[in-house]
């Protein structure tokens, strides 16, 4: 064999006991503890497990980004062949661009707000020297349309903030892949994309993997693994608890914490039961514990309707007759929700769904149609026409974090949403009551939400909205960001006070298994239509319309969740 046959056969990277602490004002912490695997060409390799584990310090060790204030040690860490425990910050922007490509999972945060998508994702093109400066722009464009950009030379001058989520994630897959790297270091790559999105990216990703790239997978989407993985790595609290071959691992787990993470998964067999607690830890088996659903459906009583609902907005550029061009984000929508239903919205990103909800809100106006509450007028009111009936209809987003004012402590951020206590000591002590019904304690009123977790911060959202003793709850994928026990005790949490509640739900989510596991009708959505609507087992399990089908089949993992 010869030395360039040698070095295409040997791993891109080794790990053998590396260990990484963080140095702080409270002491030392130690986030991994004596991990051990390799990446080969032409390998994916996962590692799977819940917030706090340790998968994005691993994956940052081995692009050097995980802080001055990280100590790693390890009987050896190998970076194409070179000892990386002692590389310096030069040798490691050597090593990201052309040998290794980083996609981080926050990508409003990873984008830099003040360039373009072309920019950012030609900077290692430019910085390496990999294209003459005339073909930099045309290795962009190909490699956005690679990750499913929709129209990429309108795009490649676009800025974050101009871009949806899901498409601002597809920007920063490009900019991650576009220099060809031999390995992908991905740490949450599909967290923000709809089905049909994520299985594009997937295939990218697959794609490169069989032309002989290495990929890394961060991912709390068991269902993501199983389609593209080779092996699987389960972390829990800083070790690996179980290692192996990706059919064995989801498919036979052998620690208890691996089963914990199947039996979390939501799927058509999961509807109407918990997905924690008191489910049992033997792989994706039948539930053992239903939560109480109350009879919704249209012999109930009418909350909301939405009736015709359109709404447009100008985009740039001039339409041929020299007025401005419109993008019709609602086209004719109407539906109702029922006393104590949980309504589902699905569809990809773009085709309706969050601008719905707006208007549901009454935070948009629609240019046509209307939005009725209890048989009246809501949506054609003024704010303060509105204003007495504002808490009947409250809201849980997708990142709770940037709805809350950050100089606030949790129990200012709960009292702004109280109604009819004058004392402090009442307002304190109703908030304190709001914690404890989404399982949190007083303790957290005095926390400001940035010290909180992703799942307690979730918490507080859900908190809020219960604080005005809410008729409809309007949740805007309240999930998606959330690892899969994390994901899992929220739903459990939601399922819960709903039948405790009565409380009406418009849930929307671009992750199928969610929307059945949870919600009694569905409404599909396309290009700003409902393509389909009825209950969610027949939608889902007989669904009619071309599209309806095509989401079912993007649907990730179809074996693990036929388990």
């Amino acid at each position: 064999m010869t030395a360039h046959d040698a070095a295409a056969h040997r791993p891109l990277v080794e790990v053998d006991s590396l260990s990484v602490s963080f140095r702080g004002p409270a002491g030392t912490v130690r986030a991994v503890e004596d991990i051990s695997f390799a990446v080969h060409p032409g390998e994916c390799v996962a590692i799977v497990g819940e917030s706090g584990s340790g998968k994005s310090v691993t994956a940052r060790s081995l692009v050097g980004l995980n802080g001055r204030e990280a100590v790693p040690e390890a009987a050896a860490l190998r970076v194409d062949g070179r000892d990386a425990l002692g590389f310096s910050q030069r040798d490691w922007r050597a090593v990201r661009g052309p040998f290794a490509g980083l996609v981080l999972q926050d990508a409003l945060v990873s984008l830099d707000p003040l360039r373009t998508v072309g920019q950012e994702a030609g900077e290692a093109i430019r910085h390496h020297r990999l294209e003459p400066r005339g073909r930099v722009r045309d290795r962009v464009l190909e490699t956005l349309r690679a990750v499913g950009m929709p129209d990429p030379e309108r795009r490649i001058d676009a800025h974050p903030h101009e871009l949806s989520g899901g498409l601002r994630q597809r920007a920063l897959i490009a900019s991650a892949i576009a220099a060809k790297p031999r390995l992908i270091v991905a740490d949450e790559p599909t967290t923000a994309l709809d089905v049909t999105v994520q299985r594009q990216i997937v295939q990218v990703l697959a794609d490169r993997v069989a032309d002989g790239t290495g990929l890394l997978l961060i991912s709390h989407d068991l269902a993501v693994v199983a389609d593209i993985a080779d092996r699987v790595l389960v972390m829990e609290r800083g070790r690996v608890v179980e290692d192996g071959p990706a059919h064995q691992v989801l498919r036979r787990p052998g620690a208890p914490y691996t089963r914990r993470l199947l039996a979390a998964i939501p799927t058509a067999a999961s509807r109407g039961a918990r997905l924690t607690g008191d489910r049992p830890a033997t792989g994706v088996s039948a539930p053992s514990a239903t939560v109480r659903r109350l009879p919704p459906g249209p012999g109930g009583d009418v909350v909301l309707e939405a009736r015709g609902l359109t709404k447009t907005y100008p985009v740039r550029g001039r339409s041929g007759t020299g007025g401005r061009q419109r993008f019709t984000a609602l086209d004719d929508v109407s539906f109702r929700l029922h006393r104590g239903e949980a309504l589902g919205i699905v569809g990809e990103s773009g085709s309706g769904k969050t601008t719905c909800a707006d208007i549901v809100l009454a935070l948009t106006r629609p240019d046509s149609g209307e939005v009725r509450l209890h048989g009246r007028p809501w949506s054609a009111l003024t704010e303060r026409e509105r204003r007495d009936s504002r808490r009947l209809v409250q809201y849980v987003p997708q990142d709770p974090l940037s709805s809350f004012d950050p100089r606030w402590t949790v129990g200012q951020v709960l009292a702004e949403n109280i109604h009819g206590a004058d004392s402090r000591d009442r307002r304190r002590e109703l908030a304190a009551t709001a914690l404890e019904r989404v399982g949190l304690s007083a303790e957290h009123l005095i926390r400001r939400p940035r010290s909180l977790s992703g799942g307690q911060r979730q918490r507080v959202a859900i908190a809020r909205a219960l604080m005005g003793e809410p008729e409809i709850i309007v949740c805007d994928e309240p999930v998606s960001a959330l690892d899969v026990l994390i994901q899992a005790q929220v739903l459990d949490l939601i399922a819960d006070l709903r039948a405790e509640l009565g409380t009406s739900l418009l849930f929307i989510s671009h992750d199928l298994g969610v929307v059945h596991h949870l919600t009694d009708r569905v409404l599909v959505f396309k290009d700003g239509r409902v393509v389909e609507r009825g209950d969610v087992d027949e939608v889902f399990e007989a669904p009619g319309h071309p599209y309806t089908r095509e989401l079912l089949a993007s649907l990730p993992g179809q074996e693990l969740r036929a388990s």
